[in-house]
C-alpha cells in the first residue's frame, strides 16, 4: 500500500458510483463521489484529491471534457486520472489516454485490478512529488523562487534551454567599500556581514516583485518584469532602490553597534528596456539570465555612481517609465558609458529618507 489517498470517483450511475467508492473504500483510501463531469471539476477546483476514477459518459460535462479540464491547469497537471470504462469502448479509452489519463479501468471493476491501478498510479504521484520538493528544496536556496516554479513546471520536459523576449527594468547595486574593509578580516566575520547585508537587501528586492538574478560577491543582479511579467517594473524597481538605501540605513546601525567597522555607501543603477530572459548553461548546470544591451547599461550606471555624488542613478528609459516627480528624480546630464558609442541620459534618483544620502556620503568610503 501507498498510503492514504483522496480519491475522486466521478459516475452519473449511482450504483455504480456506490460499488467502485466502496472498493475504493476497502483499499483504506478516503472517497469523495460526483454525479456529473462539472461536478467533477467544481471538487477539482476546490479540494485536494490525489486521484481521480473517471467515467466517460456523464451529464453537463463528460469525462472528455473533465480530462481536458484538468490537464490545462497547472495545478492539476499531476494528479493521476484513471478512466473507468466498459470493454466495448475501447475507442474511447483510446482518446483518453491520448488526451492525457494515466490509466484504464474496465466495468466492471473488479478489486485485484483496482489495487493495481491505484497503488501503480499512487506511486509515481508520490515519486514525482518527492522530486519535486528535492528539487525546490536545493535550488530556492539559489535562484529566484519564480524560476523554481518555472524549473518544476518544465521537469518532465528535461527544462529546455530556451529564452524569451522582455521588457524589464535591470537592477545592479553594489556595496562600496567592502572588500576594503574584508581584507584583514577573519573570513567567518566577513561572511557574516555579508550574508546580513545581502539577506537585507534581498528581501527588499523580492518583497517588491523583482527577481534576484545574481550574487556578485557584494553585488546584486536583479531584475524586474521576468520571468514573470510585472505591470509598472519601473516603478517597483525605483520603490526597491529608494528601500534599499532605508535597509543600508539599518545594516550600518547593527555594524555600529557590533562596533565591526562601517559604515558603508551603496550605488545603484536601473535601466529599461528589452532583454532575452530565460535559462542558460549546460545539462549539468543551469542558471537564469537576462542578458542584453539593457543589463549591460545598468551595470554600466552602477559603476557611474563610483564617480558622482548620486548612490541611484538611472537611465532615461527608465525615467520614462516613472510617474512625473520633480522632486524626486534629478537631471545628472548626457553620458557617453564604457563600451558604448552613443550617449546615456543619466538621471539620479533622490532616497525616500531625507538627509540618508548625506550621511552616507559624510561617513561612507568609496571603492
Amino acid at each position: 500500500m501507498t498510503g492514504n489517498a483522496i480519491v475522486l470517483v466521478a459516475d452519473d450511475d449511482s450504483v455504480a458510483r456506490i460499488l467502485l467508492s466502496r472498493l475504493v473504500e476497502q483499499e483504506g483510501h478516503e472517497v469523495v463521489t460526483a454525479a456529473t463531469g462539472r461536478e467533477a471539476c467544481r471538487i477539482l477546483s476546490h479540494q485536494v484529491i490525489d486521484i481521480v476514477l473517471l467515467d466517460i459518459e456523464m451529464p453537463e460535462m463528460n469525462g472528455f471534457e473533465v480530462l481536458d479540464f484538468a490537464r490545462k491547469d497547472p495545478r492539476l497537471g499531476d494528479v493521476p486520472i484513471v478512466v473507468v470504462s466498459a470493454l466495448e469502448d475501447l475507442d474511447s479509452v483510446v482518446r483518453a489516454i491520448e488526451m492525457g489519463a494515466d490509466d484504464y479501468l474496465s466495468k466492471p471493476v473488479k478489486r485485484t485490478l483496482l489495487h493495481a491501478r491505484l497503488n501503480s498510479s499512487l506511486s509515481r504521484k508520490r515519486l514525482k512529488d518527492l522530486e519535486r520538493h528535492r528539487v525546490r528544496d536545493r535550488f530556492a536556496r539559489f535562484v529566484p523562487e519564480s524560476v523554481v516554479d518555472e524549473m518544476l513546471t518544465d521537469l518532465d520536459a528535461n527544462l529546455h534551454l530556451g529564452g524569451e523576449r522582455r521588457f524589464v527594468t535591470v537592477m545592479f547595486s553594489d556595496l562600496r567599500g567592502f572588500t576594503t574593509w574584508a581584507e584583514p578580516r577573519p573570513p567567518d566575520l566577513v561572511i557574516e556581514v555579508l550574508n546580513r547585508y545581502l539577506g537585507a537587501m534581498s528581501d527588499v528586492i523580492l518583497d517588491h516583485g523583482g527577481t534576484l538574478v545574481s550574487y556578485l560577491g557584494d553585488g546584486i543582479m536583479a531584475v524586474f518584469g521576468a520571468p514573470l511579467e510585472q505591470a509598472g517594473h519601473a516603478d517597483a524597481a525605483a520603490a526597491a532602490a529608494r528601500t534599499m538605501l532605508t535597509a543600508l540605513s539599518g545594516f550600518n546601525d547593527w555594524l555600529r553597534d557590533r562596533g565591526i567597522g562601517g559604515p558603508f555607501r551603496m550605488g545603484i543603477g536601473l535601466n529599461s528596456g528589452p532583454v532575452m530572459s530565460g535559462t542558460v548553461g549546460s545539462e549539468r548546470r543551469l542558471e537564469y539570465a537576462a542578458v542584453g544591451d539593457t543589463t549591460n547599461t545598468a551595470s554600466r550606471l552602477e559603476q557611474l555612481t563610483k564617480q558622482v555624488d548620486h548612490d541611484i542613478l538611472l537611465a532615461g528609459s527608465t525615467r520614462r517609465l516613472l510617474p512625473d516627480s520633480p522632486n524626486d528624480v534629478v537631471p545628472v546630464g548626457s553620458v557617453t558609458l564604457r563600451g558604448r558609442v552613443e550617449p546615456v541620459e543619466v538621471f539620479a534618483l533622490m532616497p525616500a529618507v531625507s538627509g540618508l544620502r548625506d550621511s552616507h556620503r559624510d561617513r561612507g568610503a568609496r571603492s
